[in-house]
C-alpha cells in the first residue's frame, strides 16, 4: 500500500532534518543577485553561486537579515569594506539554516565577514586594473596634453553635493581674478546607479569635444561605501580613453580607486582641484610674465649695444661729413666764379638779340595790324547786309507761325462746331472708355453739356 503523507508533514519532516543536519550556524560563501530593506528595517537577500567557467547560476538561495542585527551588521561591514550590500558583491556569511513550513528554505544571517570581501574587492580591481593594461588604456588619458590656460571646464556632480558649491566658489574668487567658463553636467555620484549616470554625462561632454578644455568629476565626500561606483570597470575604461585631461576629486583619500588611477590626474577634493586648475593658469601667467621679462631684458641690452655703436659711427660720420662739406664749399666757390662769367656774357648777348627781335616784331605788328583793319571794314559791311535781310525773313516766318496759331487754337476750332468729350475729368477718345449709364460732360465754345450715356453706337460703313 502506497504511504500518503501531506504537504504540511512532508515540510515538517524536511523541516526536521535540517535542524537535525545543521544544529549550528554555519559559514557560507554567496554572491548577492538582489538586496531589499523594508519599511520595517529587515534585509531579503538573495544568494547564488556561478560557475567559475561557464558564468552560469548554479545554486540560489534567500537570505535574511533582521532590523536588529542588520542595525549593526551593515555600518560595520561598509566601514571596513568601503562597500555597500549590492548586487554583484560576494560575501562569506555566518547563518543558521532553515526551513519553514510555509515560507520554505532560508539562511537566517547572523554575521558577515568583512576581511573575505575586502579580499575578493581587491582581486577584483587587481583583475580590472590588469584588463585595462592588457587594453592598453590604462594610460591613455595621461598622456594627453593638458591645455596651457584650461578655461572651459565640464563638471561632473551632483547639483546639490556640497563639494560641486565648494569647486565653483573656489574658481570663482580665486585670488588671481582670472574668469573661468564651467558647465555641470548633473550625475548621480553614488549608488548602484552612479557609474551609468556618469558615463552618460562623458557621452554628452563629447559631443562638445571641440569646446571644452578639460573634464572634472567631483563629489563632497562620503562614506568609502558611496565611492564604489569608482572602482567599476566601464566607468575606468571610459575615463581611460576619454579625449579630454579628465580630474578626479571624489573626496576620500585613504584608497585610490580605479577611476582616480586611469585620470589625468587625481586630487584629494573637489576644492583641490579647483586650486589645481588655478595654479596651471597662474603657471602660464607666470611663464608669460617670465618671457616678458627676458624680451624686456634682451631688447634693453640691444638697444644699449646698439646706441653704443650709433655715438661711435656718428662720431665718425660727423669727421667725414666735415671734409666733404670743406671740399664742396671750394668746388662751388669755383664754379660761382664761372656761372657768374658766363651769366654776364649770356645776359649781354641775349640783350642784343632781344632788340633785334623787339624792332622785327613792330613792323610786322605794323603790318599786319593795317591788313587786318581793312578786313574788317569789309566784314563790317556785310554783316549789315546779311543781317538786315536775315531779319527780314524771320519776320515773314513769325508772321507765318502767328495765322497757323490763330487757325489751331481750340477756341476757334470749336466755333467751327467742334465739341470735346471728358469722362471722369479725362478725354474721351474711344467708345470702349465709355459705358451706359456713365455721365459725361461735352465741352462747347461758349459752355458746358453734361449727359448721360444711354446707348453707344457704332459708326455704319458706307453702303
Amino acid at each position: 500500500m502506497i504511504q500518503k503523507i501531506t504537504l504540511l508533514e512532508l515540510n515538517k519532516n524536511i523541516q526536521e532534518s535540517i535542524k537535525t543536519g545543521f544544529p549550528d550556524t554555519i559559514w557560507v560563501i554567496a554572491e548577492i543577485s538582489e538586496v531589499k530593506v523594508n519599511r520595517n528595517g529587515h534585509c531579503y537577500l538573495e544568494l547564488i553561486e556561478k560557475d567559475a567557467i561557464s558564468d552560469h547560476i548554479i545554486a540560489r538561495s534567500r537570505g535574511t537579515i533582521w532590523a536588529f542585527t542588520f542595525r549593526m551588521l551593515k555600518p560595520y561591514f561598509e566601514n571596513i569594506t568601503g562597500q555597500e550590500l549590492v548586487p554583484g558583491l560576494k560575501v562569506l556569511i555566518k547563518a543558521s539554516v532553515e526551513f519553514h513550513e510555509l515560507y520554505g528554505f532560508s539562511l537566517n544571517i547572523a554575521d558577515i565577514d568583512p576581511s573575505y570581501t575586502l579580499g575578493d574587492l581587491a582581486q577584483k580591481r587587481a583583475e580590472i586594473i590588469k584588463r585595462l593594461e592588457d587594453e592598453g588604456v590604462i594610460g591613455m588619458n595621461k598622456e594627453l596634453s593638458f591645455p596651457i590656460v584650461p578655461q572651459k571646464i565640464a563638471v561632473i556632480s551632483s547639483e546639490t553635493a556640497a563639494g560641486y558649491q565648494d569647486f565653483i566658489n573656489q574658481l570663482e574668487n580665486n585670488s588671481y581674478g582670472y574668469t573661468f567658463y564651467f558647465k555641470l553636467f548633473p550625475s548621480i555620484m553614488q549608488g548602484m546607479q552612479a557609474e551609468e549616470s556618469i558615463i552618460h554625462s562623458l557621452e554628452k561632454i563629447y559631443e562638445y569635444e571641440d569646446f571644452f578644455d578639460i573634464v572634472v568629476i567631483i563629489r563632497g565626500g562620503g562614506s568609502q561605501a558611496d565611492l564604489s561606483c569608482f572602482n567599476n570597470y566601464l566607468l575606468a575604461a571610459n575615463i581611460a580613453q576619454y579625449p579630454l585631461p579628465v580630474l578626479t576629486g571624489i573626496g576620500h583619500d585613504k584608497d585610490e580607486s580605479v577611476a582616480d588611477l586611469v585620470a589625468y590626474h587625481k586630487l584629494k577634493t573637489p576644492t583641490a582641484v579647483a586650486e589645481y586648475i588655478i595654479e596651471k593658469t597662474a603657471e602660464f601667467e607666470d611663464n608669460l610674465t617670465a618671457i616678458k621679462d627676458t624680451i624686456y631684458t634682451i631688447t634693453t641690452e640691444y638697444l644699449q649695444d646698439q646706441k653704443s655703436s650709433l655715438n661711435t659711427i656718428g662720431v665718425h660720420l660727423e669727421h667725414l661729413v666735415t671734409r666733404k662739406l670743406d671740399r664742396e664749399e671750394n668746388a662751388l666757390v669755383l664754379k660761382s666764379g664761372k656761372i657768374k662769367n658766363s651769366i654776364t656774357t649770356l645776359y649781354h648777348t641775349q640783350k642784343v638779340l632781344l632788340n633785334r627781335f623787339r624792332n622785327l616784331t613792330e613792323q610786322r605788328a605794323t603790318k599786319l595790324l593795317f591788313g587786318q583793319q581793312t578786313k574788317v571794314g569789309l566784314y563790317q559791311e556785310s554783316l549789315k547786309y546779311k543781317s538786315k535781310r536775315y531779319i527780314e525773313n524771320q519776320k515773314g516766318m513769325l508772321k507765318n507761325m502767328e495765322n497757323k496759331n490763330t487757325l489751331l487754337d481750340p477756341i476757334n476750332i470749336l466755333k467751327r462746331g467742334y465739341s470735346i468729350t471728358y469722362l471722369n475729368n479725362k478725354k474721351l477718345y474711344d467708345m470702349q472708355s465709355v459705358a451706359e449709364n456713365d455721365e459725361v460732360i461735352t465741352k462747347l465754345f461758349n459752355g458746358f453739356i453734361r449727359s448721360t450715356v444711354k446707348e453707344k453706337m457704332r459708326k455704319r460703313k458706307k453702303e
